[in-house]
């Protein structure tokens, strides 16, 4: 007779998916297993700590090998040919000269099957692979093309009209949501006690990776070949390296020992990567392609701009009734990525459209929170119009319209942290305070499969094919087995970022440790109860009774060193496989920043003073990284509100800031004191990215600190000085 087995039992989780650049949770079901767990998020002896990077000293003193510093022997040197003009036809592409040219190797012709329109300045029209980067150089500029400038549109307010120049024969207006009942809305508008209209704008933001995007390609004409790439994603690359070299996906190796920033804009091989592959193709050597700064700004993506029309109604009390919003998110010739309104509010009736305005712009990509920040700045403006039109405290009114308790937790720890009763009542004292809110996803999902092995000599490492894109992957790996272990985290070495180890997702939508984190939980707890089966005998003991801490294996007043217990395994030592467990991991995160800034009313000038921003994380792995990430998402959306946009000439459709000269970042004297806080009363066992939520609110709190002081709203970021005297021009009109 066959013994029925009980059936397993079922839990539902929400994972993320991905959907027109936007984030979006799904529930799916699960079998509950069993196995490992967290334990309470305070019983950890090196997770959620102030850990160091472990690979801080690598990084520190240049040892640290990112994939612009590889030079191979014979290696090529790559370089991109771009259209000057935004909208043109190919006519003619002449490179006799530059082949003629001793030192070039190989020329990529993108034009050579006739009918090539470029449709932004910067589109790729050929490439070079020469013995040194400055014969590269003047190959390109030897290379002669004729054009047939057509008509083009970099401006939505102009792309929008019926008569504008078409960036795609369908047009440039593409409509990706329309929802609620605007007849509904537009009648609970009329009965409403107080109305806001207005628009609010974000400008086409640049990722702004130190190490520009671009790939060495180590092929030979063989059967083989090995892509060392500045990527998000370990696993991304090969199918399409694959296709260009003519290589099966299996023959084909990508490193990403360290890269240089991503923030979203690095997956795939892109038109550099394929152009790499390419060149090392035809001249059957290695070569190394990497964006010039200039390429870097021209034709690697961008954070698409928004462009968002609301009107919206309270009720005394300070209740929001109604919000009709029009949404038109600007990605080039992408779609771009835009969160529906409004955002995590919540309004008895709402009706909004999402509209992809294209134009003759580079295609914009993910941005770190695609379309949350632009999301934020637009309803947390609106919101804080209504409050001070209702004379009501802003804070009060947001939680008068958040339901979760959550947000309204963080925003009294928040309130309390800035000293939210220092703030003016009224503004225009020239100092102010201003809040926001946020939310992410961060979930995890089951790709990565991860290995854990003990050594007979006590060296135990880890191995998954995951990247490190810089927020510290490799030290919450190392720390998650040697705590499962009882072991130091120097007592573990890790091996990442070879597409030879175990699979493991992309660095996108914050799901990084998310994934990971549970699999490698998984590998060291199966390493660890193989270890026990061994061990438990010679301490007279079963193997669930053992304890690994200390570095010692111990259970009824026995105990064995870790050397001493090492030595006691098979010769080949313990192998164990880890893959993700739902019940490690979890998703939804929520935050509030708040803002302190002064304002000179003589010259428009912003100065931060304060920043604070409170984040729930589930589980903490490292506090030192999580930290660094709130400080950074501060950092990122401070430079956001009051520096950072694309500014392109219309006439001629050319970006006419594209350097780090007058593309202005955040540095060392705009930033403000920053208060990191970690919410740690967030009850859940179970690990949530936190990469992204912190870049959300920021640049909101920013704008609304600035009304606060000076009483002069911006609508249209960034907020520079002569935005600002043109808003205190007009009060002073006014009055």
């Amino acid at each position: 007779m066959i013994q029925q087995q009980p059936a397993k039992k079922k839990r539902k989780v929400l994972v993320p998916r991905v959907e027109n650049g936007i984030e979006r949770m799904v529930e799916i079901e699960v079998e509950d297993e069993g196995g490992p767990s967290w334990g309470p998020n305070n019983a950890h002896k090196l997770l959620n700590h102030h850990l160091v990077r472990v690979d801080g000293p690598v990084k520190v003193t240049g040892i640290a090998a990112y994939t612009y510093d590889r030079h191979l022997p014979g290696m090529l040197y790559g370089r991109i040919l771009r259209s000057p003009h935004a909208h043109a036809r190919v006519v003619r592409v002449d490179t006799s000269q530059a082949q003629r040219m001793p030192g070039v190797r190989a020329i990529v012709n993108l034009a050579e099957r006739g009918n090539y329109v470029v449709r932004f300045m910067g589109d790729p029209v050929a490439a070079v692979a020469a013995t040194t980067p400055e014969i590269a150089e003047d190959a390109i500029r030897a290379i002669k093309v004729e054009y047939e400038e057509l008509p083009h549109v970099v401006r939505a307010d102009e792309a929008i009209k019926p008569d504008a120049p078409k960036v795609f024969p369908e047009g440039n207006l593409e409509e990706k949501e329309r929802r609620g009942d605007l007849a509904k809305v537009e009648a609970e508008l009329a009965r409403c006690d107080v109305i806001v209209e207005a628009e609010y704008r974000t400008p086409t933001h640049h990722h702004a990776c130190l190490e520009t995007h671009g790939h060495v390609v180590d092929y030979r004409g063989g059967d083989r070949a090995v892509i060392y790439a500045s990527t998000q994603g370990t696993f991304t690359i090969l199918s399409d390296a694959a296709k260009e070299l003519g290589l099966p996906q299996s023959a084909v190796v990508s490193i990403v020992e360290h890269m240089g920033g991503g923030f979203g804009s690095k997956f795939g091989i892109g038109i550099e990567g394929k152009l790499a592959c390419q060149l090392a193709k035809q001249a059957r050597a290695p070569v190394k392609l990497m964006l010039t700064r200039k390429d870097e700004f021209l034709l690697a993506g961008n954070g698409p701009g928004s462009w968002q029309r609301f009107k919206a109604g309270a009720t005394r009390d300070g209740t929001l009734v109604a919000l009709r919003a029009t949404q038109y998110q600007m990605g080039g010739l992408g779609d771009g990525s835009l969160a529906g309104q409004p955002y995590i509010y919540t309004a008895r009736h709402f009706y909004r459209e999402r509209i992809a305005v294209h134009t003759h712009e580079d295609a914009a990509r993910a941005m770190r929170a695609p379309g949350h920040p632009q999301a934020s700045f637009a309803i947390e403006s609106l919101m804080d119009e209504l409050a001070y039109k209702l004379g009501m405290d802003p804070l009060e009114f947001r939680k008068k319209n958040l339901r979760d308790p959550v947000y309204h937790r963080q925003l009294d720890r928040g309130a309390r942290e800035i000293g939210w009763q220092r703030r003016p009542k009224e503004p225009g004292t020239g100092r102010g305070m201003g809040c926001a809110v946020g939310t992410w996803g961060g979930g995890g999902a089951p790709q990565c499969k991860v290995t854990v092995q003990i050594a007979r000599d006590g060296t135990v490492g880890v191995a998954v094919g995951t990247q490190d894109i810089g927020t510290g992957t490799r030290t919450f790996t190392r720390a998650i087995v040697a705590e499962e272990l009882g072991l130091n985290i120097r007592d573990v070495v890790e091996r990442i970022g070879d597409s030879r180890l175990g699979a493991a997702n992309a660095s996108g939508g914050s799901t990084t440790a998310a994934s990971l984190a549970p699999a490698v939980k998984d590998a060291a707890y199966n390493a660890r109860m193989q270890m026990a089966q061994v061990i438990a005998p010679l301490l007279g003991a079963k193997p669930e009774e053992l304890q690994f801490a200390d570095g010692k294996v111990s259970s009824g007043g026995k105990s064995l060193t870790w050397r001493q217990a090492c030595a006691a395994l098979p010769l080949a030592g313990i192998t164990a496989q880890g893959e993700w467990k739902a019940n490690l991991a979890a998703s939804g995160v929520h935050g509030v920043c708040f803002a302190e800034v002064e304002v000179d009313m003589e010259t428009g000038h912003v100065r931060p003073i304060k920043m604070v921003h409170v984040q729930d994380v589930g589980l903490p792995l490292n506090r030192l990284a999580i930290e660094s990430q709130l400080i950074g998402g501060m950092i990122q959306s401070l430079s956001m509100a009051l520096l950072e946009g694309r500014v392109m000439d219309a006439r001629l459709g050319v970006q006419l800031n594209p350097h780090f000269g007058d593309y202005k970042l955040a540095g060392t004297f705009e930033i403000p004191e920053m208060i990191p806080i970690i919410d740690d009363e967030d009850p859940r066992q179970a690990v949530i990215g936190v990469g992204e939520p912190a870049h959300i609110p920021g640049g909101s709190a920013i704008a609304n600190a600035v009304f606060n002081a000076c009483g002069v709203r911006v609508r249209e970021l960034p907020i520079t000085p002569d935005k600002i005297l043109q808003g205190l021009a007009e009060q002073r009109r006014r009055a």
